[in-house]
Formats: structure tokens, sequence, C-alpha cells
């Protein structure tokens, strides 16, 4: 019996070991970052528009603004916003069919649908897992803001 204990113990341990080194693999893995900024930037915000660990790239939220001003139209701020969208992702060797999970901040949920005839546009593939929320006013005054993370297929 405490032969079996002995080997259930290392054979533990050694789980445990292997677990941990993978985990620190994870959190040592390189960082590439899109559109970068660092806290000497000045007068700029203070993020970076994506940042890639491994074959994920997180995407800061983004507007759709024109000259720093929100479009007339709420379709033509939903195409410009998806339009930065999909810059970025393709400034990553990236496509819009990469997005898997996309968080979309809207002012007034009534324009849900005048978005969504935009937004299914931009994919080919299956559409990625999503949540539309309503949020309230939003940075100068845009309709919708959104955040998103891509894995490389």
């Amino acid at each position: 019996m405490v032969k079996t204990m002995v080997k259930l113990s290392t054979s533990v341990f050694a789980l445990v070991l292997l677990l941990t080194a993978g985990a620190n693999t994870v959190l040592a893995q390189e960082r590439e970052y899109i559109n970068p900024r660092s806290a000497a930037d000045t007068g700029v915000p203070p993020f970076s528009g994506a940042v890639r660990t491994g074959n994920t790239l997180y995407l800061s939220g983004m507007l759709g603004l024109v000259n720093g001003q929100v479009p007339d139209d709420p379709q033509e701020e939903a195409r410009i916003l998806l339009d930065s969208i999909k810059s970025t992702l393709e400034a990553a060797d990236m496509t819009m069919d990469d997005l898997v999970y996309v968080q979309i901040f809207c002012s007034d949920v009534a324009l849900y649908d005048a978005f969504n005839e935009v937004y299914r546009t931009y994919f080919t593939r299956e559409f990625p897992a999503r949540a539309f929320l309503g949020s309230g006013t939003l940075l100068f005054n845009a309709r919708f803001e959104i955040q998103s993370i891509a894995v490389k297929r």
C-alpha cells in the first residue's frame, strides 16, 4: 500500500509539474501589439488597438467615427466601425471570419436591426458568438462600440 501511495504521489506531482509548466508557457507567450501605445505616449488614449498572444487577438473597443465625428446615418457608422475592425484584423493577418466573440455596446437598442443589416455582410462563414448590449451614452455620442476576440484558423 505504501508503494502504491508513493507511485500515486509521484504521478500526481508529475501532473502538477506538467500543468504548471503549461501554464507558465501560456503566461510567458510573446505579445504582439497592433497600433501600440505605451505609458510614454502622452496626449493619446491609454490603450493599444489590439494585442496578440499566441493565435488569439484581443481587439480594444472601437467606434465608427469620421474625423472624430459620428456620421448622421447609423448604418454608415456601423460600416465605418466594422471596416476599422476588419483593418485591424488584416494588420494581424486575420479576417472577420477569425472573430470568435464580439461584444457590441449600443446607445439605443432600437438600432438592433439596422446594425445587423450591415453586420451580416462582413462574414462569409458562421457568425461569432456575440452580445448586443444597451449601454446608454457612448464616447463622442457614438451609437456603437465594439470589442472583440479573434483566433487565427
